[in-house]
């Protein structure tokens, strides 16, 4: 039998064509739902722009009856939607058990009146508030995560690092002798595919290699050094070594922190300055543990600095390897002055069609996976993305190991001639950091 799923806000500020994401099932959406999207669709986050759109589809796919009957949803095999207006008479009036007129009780009602008119259905609330789930259970109602976009396991994640111990010596040796080997040579040797990098340790010694699947051909991974960044280990000489492949357009790094995913990328990207007209720094406006810091005074950059300064401080670091008459240590000066090098949030980034750029974007854990297909479908002709993050430190609400961007990224493209993916895991920023990644 079909099933009725109720939406909460939450649901739909992540994804606004989640209405259509539930086969043949109906969905219901609370009115209180609508008083809150009104509350959102002003503004330039994501979160404004998905209110906005949801608003537009039940504009566009409401008939001239009553909104409150139900109504097809368009496309082949999908249910009905409709609007609840009255909760009142529920059995289990939320209001009163939890003592509150908060909308999230509001919410709460109209589920469960839906489940008391549809007694012989099974009844749904999908929220992405943990919180409003727990609520839910506790009065008898059945409520789910959203799971459309979710990784089925982070622990299927790849690392876009293979181990190979005990390897056939002969083909390390060729790896230094020729620097590359044919696919129908290692073939029966070892697992290949797209981008996949390797650690190859023989008898007598051990190589870095990497399979590039443009030319079909097992590659030796030389350790770039790129203004004057050197990898302290084998990820970090991957890592460097995807961003500075001109054919690799997109590009993963996660690791806890410490591991340095954002100093390699900069440096990296720094490197092939003259391959690209400008190098943009970007990271979505979330403070820490989601708590507002309150109103800045000043422009547009006084305001966005201090969610920025970790870019900041990655910058000054790869400047400060440098003396101050040193001509790399003043390119950088001016590559800021003539906007060569821009920091900025992503906050405007929709609508814009960025070529010739090489665009990293820090914390992209804390983006949706719409957010993630927003910045990537902004590439133009030449451009390069470099998304770095660690996907166990997520500051936003309603996102998660499973269902941040960065994950769904990795999920979805790993497998494909132009994206590369690395797992960076040895700490290298300190001692004490390892010391507090490892014991706290």
């Amino acid at each position: 039998m079909k099933k009725i799923f109720v939406l909460d806000t939450s649901v739909i500020i992540f994804d606004h064509n989640s209405i259509v994401s539930f086969d043949e099932h109906d969905i219901v959406i609370p009115i209180t739902v609508l008083e809150e999207l009104d509350t959102f669709k002003k503004g330039n986050d994501t979160k404004n722009f998905e209110a906005r759109e949801f608003i537009r589809f039940l504009d566009k796919n409401s008939s001239d009856d009553l909104i409150t009957d139900w109504m097809p949803l368009p496309g082949d095999g999908r249910g009905d939607f409709k609007i609840v207006l009255s909760t009142n008479g529920v059995k289990h009036d939320a209001t009163k058990i939890y003592d509150s007129q908060s909308n999230d009780n509001k919410i709460l009602n109209a589920a469960q009146k839906v489940k008391e008119e549809n007694p012989e259905r099974q009844v749904i609330l999908v929220t992405k508030d943990v919180n409003l789930r727990l609520k839910a259970k506790a009065l008898g109602l059945r409520a789910e995560d959203y799971e459309t976009g979710k990784v089925a396991n982070i622990d299927n994640l790849q690392s876009g690092i293979l181990h190979l111990n005990d390897f056939n010596q002969e083909i390390i040796d060729r790896l230094y002798s020729d620097h590359h080997i044919a696919l129908e040579d290692i073939v029966q040797q070892m697992p290949v595919s797209p981008n996949q990098y390797y650690i190859l340790q023989g008898d007598k010694s051990s190589a870095l290699a990497y399979y590039n699947p443009f030319l079909q051909q097992l590659e030796r991974v030389n350790k770039y050094t790129c203004f004057n960044i050197k990898p302290r280990n084998a990820e970090q000489a991957f890592a460097m070594h995807a961003i500075m492949q001109p054919d690799i357009k997109l590009v993963a790094l996660h690791g806890v922190a410490g591991t340095g995913k954002t100093l390699i990328a900069l440096a990296a990207a720094l490197e092939q300055r003259r391959q690209f007209k400008q190098v943009y720094l970007a990271r979505p406006i979330v403070p820490l543990s989601n708590k507002d810091i309150g109103y800045l005074p000043g422009d547009i950059k006084s305001k966005i600095d201090p969610y920025m300064q970790p870019l900041w401080d990655n910058l000054k670091f790869i400047q400060n390897q440098f003396e101050e008459s040193d001509k790399e240590y003043k390119q950088i000066t001016q590559m800021l002055d003539q906007e060569k090098l821009v920091v900025t949030p992503l906050a405007y980034i929709r609508g814009r069609s960025l070529s010739d750029v090489i665009f990293i974007v820090d914390e992209a854990q804390n983006l949706t996976p719409h957010e993630i297909k927003t910045i990537i479908t902004r590439a133009g002709v030449n451009s390069k993305f470099v998304f770095t993050g660690d996907v166990k430190q997520i500051d936003t609400p309603y996102l998660d190991e499973l269902s941040n961007g960065l994950s769904y990224l990795v999920d979805r493209v790993q497998g494909k001639n132009l994206f590369a993916h690395i797992q960076l895991i040895k700490g290298e920023r300190s001692e004490l950091a390892n010391l507090a990644n490892e014991l706290l």
